[in-house]
């Protein structure tokens, strides 16, 4: 067996103190992720959704934000995949947002909602003529023989087809009540900051690491 105890990293590249904090969690965000833009971070907008199955078991995916604001963050999926039919039963969700090269982690709670109908038709025509056939023909989360079959359902589509958004396929908002910024420190003495929503305002404690 591989032996992995002696894999470590060690982390000094920035800090996170109170003084420098901002009265609301969405502007913190929106700096940390401007930061990963400008950084050598592939896909900064790749962030892991938490969910919870029928059974109770939490269940996790990476998917991608495709927008933010103070109401929430927005991604966007079939509604008949497994995340999807899972959101409909319990909408409680947890997203997580891991930028190793500049040390820092996000992690959000909050409750996920559908977007109004007419914002998933505007995004869905920005996509790329073959994400938008893919939405079509992938009946997501449910078995298929091969994958020959989806390459056959993708042929009979032409670079001119012109394509409606299926109802299945849209976006969900996720609004946050809680929101942990973590930024690594020397000697695993992490500096990690929780905002929570209470009584329609933010405020924020120092965790311990």
């Amino acid at each position: 067996m591989l032996s992995i105890h002696d894999l470590r990293q060690h982390y000094g590249q920035g800090e996170l103190l109170e003084k420098d904090l901002p009265d609301l969690p969405l502007s913190l965000f929106d700096a940390w992720f401007r930061l990963a833009l400008e950084s050598t971070v592939k896909e900064p907008n790749a962030m892991v959704l938490g969910t919870i199955g029928p059974d109770g078991t939490p269940r996790s995916r990476t998917v991608l934000l495709k927008g933010y604001s103070q109401n929430g963050f927005t991604f966007f999926t079939n509604y008949q995949s497994d995340k999807g039919t899972e959101i409909d039963k319990n909408p409680r969700v947890c997203l997580n947002f891991t930028w190793l090269e500049l040390e820092k982690q996000i992690r959000i709670e909050g409750i996920a909602t559908r977007i109004p109908e007419k914002e998933s038709d505007d995004y869905f025509l920005t996509r790329p003529i073959g994400s938008q056939i893919g939405a079509i023909i992938s009946h997501q989360s449910q078995p298929i023989l091969n994958r020959e079959i989806l390459e056959t359902k993708l042929s009979s589509f032409s670079e001119s087809t012109v394509v409606e958004r299926p109802k299945h396929w849209g976006g969900y908002l996720i609004t946050p009540h809680f929101m942990e910024f973590w930024q690594g420190r020397a000697n695993r003495l992490h500096d990690r900051i929780a905002y929570t929503l209470q009584n329609e305002a933010w405020t924020y404690q120092r965790l311990q690491p």
